[in-house]
């Protein structure tokens, strides 16, 4: 718990981006160990997207957009400006919070490490949520910006359908929306992933394009995926360049 703590206020204290929940204080008293963050207004993005009754149909593509490149810059700030650089390790919806005008803001820094220059990675225990692990991690005590960048496709993922990560009410072949994803998209079917609330709203385009982005985020093998730099200028061009420029890439 305490090296848990401590992590936490290193790791924010070096991080201050408009995308990330800033540390606006901590206290240590009688065993208990409190941070002070700036208050999100409208929760974790998990909260609105799979709790919140009718959340999912007020957050319309626009809005969702807008939260994965905000998400992104925060991520891409953590891994490649802040010194040293950090990795996340438990990149998640429920870790990226709106303020009150849905602006995203990635938060909990708990399982961070900061990683030294020159290393890409920090070896650690098994860490992170069912749903957004890397395969990787699973086979070696290795965490890596890379494993942050599949944990952001699966968040992009479950912006572009909906769904969580794993859901155990739904069919066996379903269950697990990575595998689900790219059965779908290999059988030419990937128009049948997109949440029914964003279908046929005129952005069915850009959803497509983010969709190619979020599967190079999660390919099997971390060296074939993007850095967080390149997903932040591909969601930042989206609707303004051409789809096959990234497909396949």
């Amino acid at each position: 718990m305490e090296r848990e703590f401590k992590a936490e206020v290193e790791a924010l204290s070096t991080a201050q981006h408009e995308n990330l929940v800033s540390l606006q204080g901590y206290c240590v008293h009688e065993g208990f160990r409190l941070l002070i963050y700036s208050y999100m207004e409208n929760g974790s993005l998990d909260y609105w997207l799979h709790e919140k009754e009718n959340g999912p149909s007020q957050l319309d593509w626009q809005t969702r957009l807008k939260i994965a490149r905000g998400a992104s810059n925060g991520l891409a700030y953590m891994h490649q400006i802040c010194e040293p650089h950090i990795v996340h390790r438990d990149i998640k919806s429920s870790n990226i919070l709106l303020d009150d005008k849905f602006e995203a803001h990635v938060a909990d820094f708990g399982l961070s490490r900061l990683i030294l220059p020159y290393h890409t990675h920090v070896t650690t225990e098994l860490v992170g949520t069912l749903g957004y692990i890397p395969p990787e991690y699973g086979q070696a005590w290795v965490a890596t910006l890379r494993g942050d960048v599949y944990s952001f496709g699966v968040v992009m993922l479950e912006l572009l359908t909906g769904k969580r990560p794993v859901d155990m009410s739904r069919p066996k072949t379903s269950r697990e929306l990575v595998s689900w994803v790219q059965r779908l998209r290999s059988e030419g079917k990937q128009d049948e992933v997109f949440d029914p609330l964003l279908k046929g709203k005129g952005s069915d385009e850009e959803m497509l394009q983010v969709l190619d982005v979020a599967c190079l985020c999660i390919n099997q093998n971390p060296f074939k995926r993007p850095t967080i730099q390149e997903v932040v200028e591909w969601l930042k061009g989206v609707g303004t360049i051409n789809r096959n420029q990234n497909k396949d890439s």
